[in-house]
């Protein structure tokens, strides 16, 4: 075998590896981002659900509608920002209809929290700047306990 031919041999896969870092580089990117993205969607899921199950159970314990309403916004609030949640917005939403219920009969008080996720800083093709997760938890009012 003459050097000329084995030259060309070894010069044909010249440049390779360099091309399959191309390609292959950005398709691993493009598969971690989608990961942290999954990975944060699903940690504001369970705080967001966390946060509507804190603010219906502390407004099923409280004296008044006006009260329930106001410590289950404080609870949700409070329960997001310890958790770390970076939202754009908040929205909490809770329904004291089951305080004017009578004495004796079974009642509900419901709270509904939406968090706006911030996704922006990810920068992920495909993916949305903003992700919107909702949760909503509802807890018995105290049957027996005087309602006003």
């Amino acid at each position: 075998m003459s050097r000329s031919a084995v030259r060309r041999r070894g010069g044909s896969e010249r440049g390779s590896a360099a091309l399959e870092a191309a390609i292959g580089l950005p398709a691993f990117l493009l598969f971690v981002g989608l990961i942290i993205f999954a990975g944060r969607v699903a940690i504001a899921t369970q705080a967001v659900d966390s946060a509507a199950t804190q603010a219906a159970r502390t407004a099923s314990i409280a004296r008044t509608a006006t009260d329930a309403g106001a410590t289950a916004r404080s609870a949700a609030t409070s329960s997001l920002a310890s958790q770390q949640v970076n939202c754009v917005s908040t929205a909490v939403t809770v329904d004291t209809a089951g305080f004017a219920a009578p004495v004796g009969t079974p009642a509900t008080v419901t709270a509904t929290v939406r968090c706006v996720v911030n996704l922006a800083d990810l920068a992920v093709p495909g993916v949305p700047g903003t992700r919107t997760v909702t949760a909503t938890a509802s807890s018995p009012v105290d049957t027996f306990r005087e309602r006003q």
